[in-house]
């Protein structure tokens, strides 16, 4: 999926394609012959869905259970779940059955943590994003069974408080983002823009935005080999001026240092927040929080590229199998039921990854405004791995939290230093980085 527009409606296509086929060719050599009666044994599920685990996840255990009655499902539901999952991965209990953290580990490590699934040629069979996805799979052997996508990055908005403010129509530029935010807290006394910044990782869901602003899914390639990405007029500096912008305007909550993710989302389900910046798995969430779901929508972020708006889909968590699991069948049992038969794609109102289902409706606006679905280009041959590599060693950390708290920390005026200086900085770490790898 290398190219904008035809891509992007190709995806559409294969989601709304008929399903032809069964799972069975995903297992692969790595797969059980064994029948499903057969299947036994404990298994413990690691889950981010902290809201779900003793509601929605109770209904998959009984269905998964009728058809596996000899395994035993337990859930362990965990808040900080990358910073956690990640330190657990450094011993060799992490479950039975996890959702893929994202790097670390790198898809070349995968082979360390998670137990390998089948082919990328046999789950393109049965799934989307499989072929252009780095994050389940490696050197042609996935670890990980697609779930959901997601759009990456857009904004979550509640359109009573738009229209409460007077917004008639939804911002394209980041100067109308300003203004209809600026519009939201002078008419209405709801939040233009919840940040949730002591949760950190809501900041993070603003990396999801960088092909929106770039326009171009091999905009990660290209970067590999730039010393300065981070200058005015490229995605990453445009996309983060924003953030900075939001909390210099004081366009975002007025106690930035305290906030509740929980509460956050029923704020929102309630009209008392205008805007938050999350991907679009949160949807499902926050609407099933509120009287009134029609009135949660989700919208791009507030900028054109050559006069278009792109928008980045991309798989939400993968579950995986821990490669020191002593019930590896009844964990794989699991994983491929949940992938192919729980429903929790469209019960989160997503993408599913599973081919033949069907888009969501609560991505209307994102039709409305015409935006063109785009993925990100797989690794070029012989530079898989390369991007990860430089976000380490340069300590910038496209998903991690550090720098955006350093960049809303400048906003605040608690530190001394200024939005260029920082992106100044980011730019001295990616060229020494790369220098240090030897990339040309």
């Amino acid at each position: 999926m290398k190219r904008k527009l035809s891509h992007g409606s190709r995806i559409l296509l294969g989601i709304l394609g008929i399903l032809g086929l069964v799972l069975g060719s995903c297992t692969g050599k790595t797969g059980s012959s064994t029948k499903e009666g057969e299947i036994a044994g404990k298994i413990v599920v690691l889950t981010h869905r902290t809201d779900w685990v003793n509601t929605k996840f109770q209904d998959y255990k009984k269905a998964f259970t009728a058809k596996y009655p000899k395994v035993e499902v337990e859930f362990e539901a965990i808040t900080d779940y990358e910073g956690t999952v990640r330190t657990r991965m450094s011993t060799k209990e992490y479950g039975d059955v996890l959702c893929m953290v994202t790097v670390p580990p790198t898809p070349q490590e995968f082979a360390n943590f998670y137990e390998p699934l089948g082919t990328v040629e046999e789950f393109s069979k049965i799934f989307d994003f499989v072929d252009t996805s780095t994050t389940i799979s490696y050197n042609g052997i996935v670890y990980g069974y697609p779930i959901n996508a997601n759009v990456a990055g857009g904004l979550v908005y509640n359109k009573q408080v738009f229209k409460d403010a007077g917004i008639e129509k939804l911002p394209t530029t980041p100067e109308e983002f300003y203004d209809a935010l600026a519009k939201i807290k002078a008419k209405t006394s709801a939040v233009p823009l919840y940040l949730n910044y002591p949760a950190q990782w809501t900041l993070v869901q603003w990396e999801g935005g960088r092909l929106s602003f770039a326009g171009d899914p091999d905009y990660l390639n290209k970067m590999i080999h730039d010393d300065a990405p981070f200058s005015p007029g490229k995605p990453h500096y445009e996309l983060y001026k924003i953030m900075y912008e939001v909390v210099k305007r004081g366009l975002c909550e007025k106690d930035i240092l305290t906030s509740d993710w929980e509460l956050s989302k029923q704020m929102m389900a309630d009209g008392k927040i205008g805007v938050m910046a999350l991907g679009s798995w949160a949807l499902g969430q926050i609407r099933a929080l509120s009287k009134t779901p029609e009135n949660i929508g989700y919208m791009p972020y507030p900028v054109t590229v050559n006069g278009k708006i792109y928008a980045e889909v991309g798989l939400d968590y993968n579950l995986a199998i821990n490669k020191n699991s002593k019930n590896k069948e009844a964990a794989k049992a699991w994983a491929k039921w949940f992938a192919t038969e729980s429903g929790y794609a469209q019960d989160c109102e997503s993408i599913p990854a599973l081919k033949g289902g069907q888009f969501p409706a609560v991505l209307t606006a994102f039709k409305d405004l015409g935006v063109q679905f785009i993925l990100g280009s797989p690794a070029k041959p012989g530079e898989e791995g390369l991007l990860d590599k430089l976000d380490k060693e340069s300590e910038i950390g496209f998903w991690q939290a550090p720098q955006k708290i350093r960049i809303v920390d400048a906003a605040m005026g608690t530190t001394k230093e200024s939005f260029d200086d920082i992106m100044k900085d980011w730019n001295k770490r990616w060229a020494r980085a790369r220098q240090t790898l030897g990339i040309k």
